[in-house]
């Protein structure tokens, strides 16, 4: 039986180097690519690939939206996110979104194979390391996850003051950023929940206990 891959990463090296690895071995076919998280749904829902290979830093949706969305409307695609850092939020935040596999980009090309055919099986594979980590956290009390993980830590408080009604000049002076540097956070925070204004921002923050 030959497994059908989609390959999903923003970096057309990583999309090319992957098809020259899928290419050379028998039972893999490279059924087609996405450069965005909403692409790589797309193609998770008209193609019905058995895997998804996803970068989990991607623009727009990011690879773990992109993955909560494909287990929710496709859940028979399994998703192996690829990455360049094995941190520890980015592996539990893929676990949790529906990812059966979390590997590095630049893995030995056996053992992506491995871990594509893993996947494709139902089981679940993690990078060196992982492992160990995911049993100690799957162990320890559960912690509430935190609003909107996709943002960063400047974003985080940038939107909390967004949702409590500052205006950007006001914003700027409680953090002590410069205007500009304001403005591009809201730009990015605005992608990242993908919303299409302030006040749909404030709305999606507040709902999410920021601001109050």
């Amino acid at each position: 039986m030959t497994l059908r891959i989609v390959v999903a990463d923003d970096h057309a090296v990583v999309r090319e180097g992957l098809r020259a690895l899928l290419s050379a071995v028998d039972g893999y076919e490279l059924v087609g690519t996405a450069s965005t998280g909403t692409e790589a749904v797309r193609a998770a829902v008209t193609l019905r690939p058995d895997v998804v290979v996803m970068d989990i830093q991607m623009p727009g949706m990011t690879g773990i939206e992109a993955t909560r969305e494909i287990a929710r409307v496709v859940p028979a695609v399994a998703v192996l996110m690829l990455t360049m850092f094995e941190d520890d939020d980015s592996v539990f935040a893929a676990m949790r979104a529906g990812a059966l596999g979390y590997v590095l980009k630049g893995a030995d090309p056996d053992n992506m194979i491995r871990a594509i055919a893993a996947v494709a099986a139902g089981e679940a594979i993690f990078g060196t390391g992982v492992a160990r980590r995911a049993l100690t956290y799957l162990t320890a009390p559960r912690r509430e996850e935190p609003a909107f993980p996709q943002l960063t830590p400047r974003e985080h408080e940038v939107l909390g003051l967004i949702a409590t009604g500052l205006a950007n000049p006001a914003i700027a002076t409680r953090l002590r950023l410069a205007p500009n540097t304001v403005s591009n956070h809201i730009s990015s925070i605005f992608a990242k929940l993908q919303v299409a204004s302030r006040a749909e921002a404030i709305v999606r923050a507040r709902s999410a206990g920021l601001g109050e």
